[in-house]
């Protein structure tokens, strides 16, 4: 009897126990991820194989393998179907609104800058175009995987309005210049209304505020000098155009001086600068940028179609430059996602130095994601795939023919791959495209929104290059 209740005991322990096992509650999450190959972008340049991403709110809570799955549960399971699963790709320089006027001005016009690029701005940019604009070029971007991007240009209020609405991520700069524009009557207004919108936007979870002074050959030293000082209050960035003409010295009527070292002498080079192109410099501008911890913005594929020439991106890299790419304003590069610049970022430093082994996909790969991050100083937040960081994650299908075979992901990705491959796009834990849907907007109500704007441009735009042209 007594053995019949000691093995009675013992069953009864076991099955409760094997009941409180499989009633075990696992850790809740948002989204869960799996079945990719995962290209965490982290400082080992990790790559996992059917790999797992657990997402709780706007982070990342872990990374790993099938057993996440026994730890975590969700309501929103993401099935990778064997795709590639990244971080999302940043744009470090863009003119958004300027996708408003992309194809325009493309008849061999020579000094396209001056001659067309401003005065078809003069007439034809609004507050509302901007907003318009800003809404179709972040809805392009989040279709195509980016899901950070910098710009300049004006009236940033509405840019933000409208690239929150999208649900992507902006570091938006309101664009100085000693001209009257669009959003400032006076010259160098444009001070003040970035001082407003930083104010406005300081503590926003998707909009990162900057200054964004034209050129050193079109904002004055003393200008310069206050946009510094400014930034540094507000710890803020600045982004400008450096060295994309091989004449800014002479625009500036600099003897014996570079235009990298006139704006290090002047005090304004340092870690919060960003240098859009940065083509036309020497070894002594890089090493100046490198000890002042500035940052580089390449834009090789609308370098290569304005003929304004080849930065030294490979040298940058190997001097630990920090190096973003971007695809410049879209009547530069007519592009806005960053799949043909990784190309053209391999392809075009491959012939400048004549040596097929540089630019490896791995590191242009990375200029696209974690690079770029560095290079807007948000690699503590975005950038990789990464416990605590934000989820800004795409996945790249791989079922397409252009997309197989698929040995090397990177290759696949620089060399493969173009925008309509992006299956899925999160920013901040939330799902902006999925089954290469856009979900937070109307694009039937864009479209005709930018049809209206075409019907309004293209008359006064033919005009204009006409004109231009004959001032060739």
């Amino acid at each position: 009897m007594k053995n019949y209740l000691k093995n009675t005991f013992i069953l009864g322990t076991l099955f409760l126990f094997g009941c409180s096992s499989l009633t075990e509650k696992k850790e809740s999450a948002s989204i869960i991820i799996k079945n990719g190959t995962i290209l965490t972008m982290d400082k080992n340049n990790t790559v996992i194989e059917n790999g797992v991403i657990i997402i709780k709110n706007e982070k990342i809570i872990s990374i790993g393998k099938d057993e996440l799955l026994k730890k975590y549960s969700t309501t929103k399971i993401i099935d990778a179907e064997n795709g590639i699963i990244m971080p999302g790709m940043i744009n470090t320089h863009n003119h958004l609104p300027m996708i408003a006027f992309r194809g325009l001005g493309e008849e061999g016009i020579k000094n396209r800058l001056f001659a067309y690029f401003f005065p078809l701005e003069s007439e034809k940019l609004s507050r509302d175009l901007i907003y318009k604009a800003t809404v179709h070029g972040t809805i392009d971007m989040a279709l195509s995987g980016v899901t950070t991007y910098a710009d300049m240009y004006y009236h940033m209020d509405e840019m933000a309005k409208a690239t929150k609405e999208v649900g992507i991520r902006g570091v938006l700069g309101e664009t100085v210049i000693k001209y009257p524009v669009v959003d400032a009557k006076e010259p160098y207004g444009g001070i003040n209304y970035a001082i407003n919108f930083i104010e406005e936007y300081k503590n926003d979870e998707l909009i990162i505020p900057a200054f964004g002074p034209h050129a050193p050959y079109t904002v004055s030293k003393e200008k310069m000098q206050e946009i510094n000082s400014l930034s540094k209050k507000y710890n803020v960035p600045i982004m400008i155009h450096v060295g994309e003409f091989d004449d800014e010295d002479k625009r500036l009527n600099l003897k014996n001086k570079s235009v990298v070292e006139y704006m290090d002498s002047i005090g304004v080079l340092n870690e919060r600068v960003l240098l859009a192109h940065a083509i036309h410099l020497n070894e002594k501008d890089l090493d100046i940028i490198k000890n002042k911890k500035a940052s580089i913005a390449y834009n090789p594929m609308a370098n290569a179609k304005g003929a304004t020439g080849i930065a030294r991106a490979h040298e940058m890299i190997n001097k630990n430059i920090k190096v973003g790419l971007g695809t410049d304003g879209p009547m530069s590069s007519n592009q806005v996602d960053l799949f043909r610049t990784l190309s053209y970022a391999s392809s075009m430093q491959r012939l400048k130095y004549n040596d097929r082994t540089i630019m490896t996909p791995d590191l242009v790969v990375k200029m696209a994601t974690i690079g770029g991050a560095e290079a807007l100083n948000l690699d503590n937040k975005i950038g990789s795939i990464e416990s605590g960081k934000l989820a800004d994650i795409i996945i790249v299908e791989t079922k397409s023919p252009n997309m197989m075979p698929n040995y090397n992901p990177f290759a696949t990705l620089v060399f493969q791959a173009n925008s309509s491959n992006v299956e899925t796009t999160i920013v901040n834990g939330k799902i902006i495209v999925e089954n290469k849907k856009l979900k937070t907007y109307d694009i039937e109500k864009n479209r005709k929104q930018m049809k209206e704007i075409e019907k309004d441009i293209a008359d006064f735009a033919k005009d204009l290059a006409k004109k231009a042209k004959e001032t060739n």
